[in-house]
């Protein structure tokens, strides 16, 4: 398979960890349970782009970027996946992906790239995850399932140097139709924090769930 991502893609998501790029409009929305969440307004969307910044406390970064990329796994802990797998469409490996909505809303789905790398910097040890929606991919649209095509996520992960993981993650979606305003500012104040809360805990029971399998 052919690299999907340049190499200056997942410098750039590194980069973050240590001054993250807030130039060009870039504004503090929210700051709960020790996460920074920065947004950038899309004018061409009217939507907007988000950049995280927060800790993971009792889990190595190598760990939180196994469970990162372990889509069985995910199944298990993220209570909002309703299906989600990764498969050859027609020769090009993508990942398949339903997000459940609140009714009476139509569930998202993605179909989407991804790639790891595991680098080392000067001697730091960083951990970067890229993934993009891949609208080309030969996958058929559900009834009743709004498709994701507009979708880009970024997540770089590094010991904060005790026990824990410093995480940087960039990212942004159109999910199409018409979102109602509290559910997009819900997904941002509330959502993104529950996850990383939700990510650490799943980290914390990852050993247990491996033993299981």
């Amino acid at each position: 398979m052919s690299l999907q991502f340049r190499d200056e893609e997942f410098q750039s998501a590194w980069k973050e960890l240590d001054e993250p790029q807030l130039d060009g409009g870039w504004e503090l929305f929210t700051e709960t349970m020790g996460v920074q969440i920065y947004r950038l307004y899309e004018q061409e969307t009217g939507l907007y782009e988000y950049k995280v910044l927060g800790a993971l406390s009792g889990c190595s970064p190598e760990l939180c970027a196994d469970v990162y990329m372990d889509l069985m796994y995910r199944k298990y802990w993220d209570e909002y996946v309703k299906e989600l797998y990764e498969k050859d469409f027609d020769g090009q490996t993508a990942i398949y992906w339903e997000v459940k909505y609140p009714f009476p809303l139509s569930n998202r789905d993605y179909v989407y790239v991804r790639e790891r790398r595991d680098l080392d910097i000067d001697g730091r040890k960083i951990w970067v995850v890229l993934a993009r929606s891949s609208p080309e991919t030969a996958c058929s649209e559900k009834k009743g399932v709004l498709r994701v095509n507009d979708y880009k996520q970024s997540v770089a992960m590094e010991s904060d140097g005790a026990s824990g993981t410093k995480v940087f993650m960039n990212y942004f979606d159109n999910p199409g139709g018409m979102i109602p305003a509290w559910l997009v500012n819900w997904g941002a104040k509330s959502g993104v924090p529950g996850f990383i809360k939700a990510l650490q805990k799943a980290c914390s029971e990852y050993r247990t769930y491996c033993e299981r399998k």
